[in-house]
């Protein structure tokens, strides 16, 4: 574990650090784009427990490469990640004034500043995606438009709309397809890319997808679970938000100790898929067990 914890502080440390370069190349030094720049470091730097950058790290390894090669991946994967938050949080969609334990984007920045933000750590993302095989590169940028875009992340956010404004009933199955696109299909790219530009063969990259679909679920299985009565000084984010706008959760479907029992059936799955990888694997499957025993 400890040995685990040492590099899980170094590569964040290195995603730290590549992030803040990355900002700092882009040229928004007019005064009339400073407001675009700061709302973008506002949220791409604003703490965070960078988990898809390290599963893309640690898929690299699991595939028998080195953490470093899936760099761009995982830098990228970060600023689609951040631009998803900004907009999840706008009026339009969750309507949250708190992220992170901070004001939320548009609530510092104002509402255009913040899309405006959002779509540039978006394109940002793609431009950044560069490497030294162009053929891998490139392979690794559809993995992430795959994870990302409307029949990924984006598909799930317009199901988490239809499911939340549907006056009918809502199935558990409607809702898990909603959370593994949604909150998975993101986890899934880092994972697929990040051992992609590693060298990972098919057979590994199909796998890693899948169990990251799987682990996006668990994962928001937690975050509803803590949404219920978590520590909002923990979480970064205000409890009882789920509840008080009737959102649609596998916890208010199914009760909280049914969907509990549920995230560690996915979790004990999860685990299992990664002897796969056998030692190469340890990384990816401490980070799954630090997710699983997570408070915030």
């Amino acid at each position: 574990m400890k040995d685990f914890e040492t590099w899980r502080c170094q590569q964040i440390k290195i995603i730290n650090d590549g992030l803040d370069r990355v900002l700092r190349r882009l040229d928004l030094a007019r005064e009339d784009l400073e407001p675009l720049g700061e709302a973008m470091r506002y949220s791409l730097l604003g703490g965070g427990k960078r988990l898809r950058p390290l599963l893309a790290l640690a898929a690299a390894e699991a595939v028998g490469g080195k953490a470093r090669t899936a760099l761009p991946l995982a830098l990228a994967v970060e600023m689609v990640h951040a631009y998803s938050l900004i907009h999840d949080d706008l009026p339009a969609m969750d309507d949250d004034d708190l992220r992170r334990g901070r004001p939320t984007c548009h609530k510092v920045f104002g509402e255009g500043t913040a899309i405006l933000a959002g779509d540039a750590l978006l394109t940002l993302a793609f431009a950044s995606l560069t490497g030294p095989d162009p053929g891998r590169a490139g392979q690794a940028t559809a993995w992430l438009a795959r994870g990302a875009g409307a029949g990924g992340m984006v598909g799930g956010q317009v199901l988490d709309l239809a499911l939340e404004r549907r006056p009918g009933p809502v199935t558990a199955g409607e809702v898990r397809t909603m959370e593994r696109l949604k909150t998975g299909a993101l986890m899934a790219a880092a994972l697929a890319g990040g051992a992609c530009l590693a060298g990972g063969g098919p057979a590994d990259l199909s796998r890693l997808w899948r169990l990251g679909l799987d682990l996006g679920l668990a994962f928001q299985i937690r975050d509803d679970l803590l949404n219920l009565s978590g520590d909002p000084a923990l979480t970064g984010k205000a409890v009882g938000s789920d509840a008080a706008r009737g959102k649609v959760t596998l916890p208010a479907l199914l009760g909280p100790a049914a969907a509990e029992k549920e995230m560690k059936t996915l979790n004990r799955k999860i685990m299992r898929a990664t002897q796969a990888f056998q030692d190469r694997g340890r990384r990816l499957a401490g980070l799954i067990a630090a997710l699983d025993g997570r408070q915030g």
